[in-house]
């Protein structure tokens, strides 16, 4: 009889060996969620409910994004950084409204993600591949030939790399609005922890971008906020925000990287989620980071030693479920 392995590293082994994500546990006819995306039962049995009176994340109004952008020091501006830092601060989490980035634009990504996950893109691009590019052989799009390299290789890729592909190229317009949101929201963040608006941003925090789209199959976003786990219902128009591990190690724990799920709601429609990751992560990076110079004095001395990001990198992707990588960089 076989034996049942337990170690999680090697279920998520074999579950990337497959290639095809959840959408592919789900045609495979699962009854259950498998034991890899599940949190421990001793973490769930000691969180308690939510209270009585509903605990909320921020909500913050950019004021079309470009206005803000433009009224550094106004009394306007103060008021939206100090609404971003409490979101930083006590929760680790925010939503921005009003972010200058049309709604249409948003919903027309959604659709072309869930189509991705329907097959449609994917069908297509195979199709491409089979009939050998014939259609771009006395073409000189910068786009065709990146389909061309891409699709040839495509034994060799799995479904989010080729999503990630898709994305970058047929999302590039809304891609770079986002890249304009993210330096916003940088310089906030920085004026928040009251440092000059472009700090952030000098350390490299917005030089890398990578959207992923996921149609998970549950929904209900929740965050946890002290003891309790809190919904995020869904804002129309809004882009929730989350503070990663290194925001939090860098701002010396100013900021708070906090934990988040998503749990069963028993809903008809999937629940369709594109998210956006600002980090130097995702390129090569001699740089050695620790917390921020000028957050330090006496009264606050840094809770954790530099590093390079290559050395965050592998500790990050090592990690447990349910675990932070910070504690390994504590000193």
């Amino acid at each position: 009889m076989a034996t049942i392995t337990t170690d999680r590293s090697i279920q998520l082994n074999a579950f990337e060996e497959t290639k095809t994500g959840v959408k592919g546990l789900v045609d495979s006819g699962i009854t259950e969620v498998p034991v890899i995306f599940r949190a421990p039962m001793v973490v769930l049995d000691n969180l308690k409910p939510p209270p009585a009176s509903q605990l909320t994340i921020p909500t913050v109004d950019l004021k079309g994004g470009v206005f803000i952008k433009n009224q550094e020091g106004s009394v306007t501006r103060r008021g939206v950084v100090e609404k971003i830092g409490d979101g930083a601060k006590k929760w680790g989490f925010f939503q921005v409204v009003n972010h200058g980035i049309p709604i249409d634009k948003m919903e027309k990504m959604r659709e072309r993600i869930r189509g991705f996950h329907d097959n449609q893109v994917v069908e297509n691009l195979l199709g491409l591949a089979i009939y050998k590019f014939e259609i771009f052989e006395s073409g000189c799009c910068n786009f065709a030939r990146n389909l061309r390299r891409n699709l040839v290789r495509l034994p060799e890729k799995n479904v989010l790399q080729l999503q990630s592909w898709w994305i970058q190229n047929f999302l590039v317009n809304t891609k770079k609005e986002i890249m304009n949101l993210g330096e916003l929201l940088f310089e906030l963040l920085s004026e928040a922890l009251g440092l000059k608006p472009n700090h952030l941003k000098d350390m490299g925090c917005t030089e890398s971008l990578v959207m992923f789209g996921q149609e998970i199959y549950i929904g209900g976003l929740q965050v946890l906020h002290g003891q309790y786990w809190v919904d995020v219902p869904p804002v129309p128009g809004a882009f929730v925000v989350n503070i990663g591990d290194l925001l939090q190690l860098i701002s010396n724990d100013k900021f708070i990287s906090v934990e988040h799920r998503v749990v069963a709601n028993g809903a008809a429609q999937p629940r369709i989620s594109v998210p956006c990751f600002f980090s130097s992560i995702m390129k090569a990076n001699p740089r050695v980071y620790g917390p921020i110079k000028e957050l330090l004095s006496e009264q606050n001395p840094p809770k954790y030693r530099e590093l390079t990001i290559s050395e965050f990198s592998n500790m990050f992707g090592t990690k447990e479920l349910n675990t932070s990588a910070l504690h390994h960089f504590k000193i």
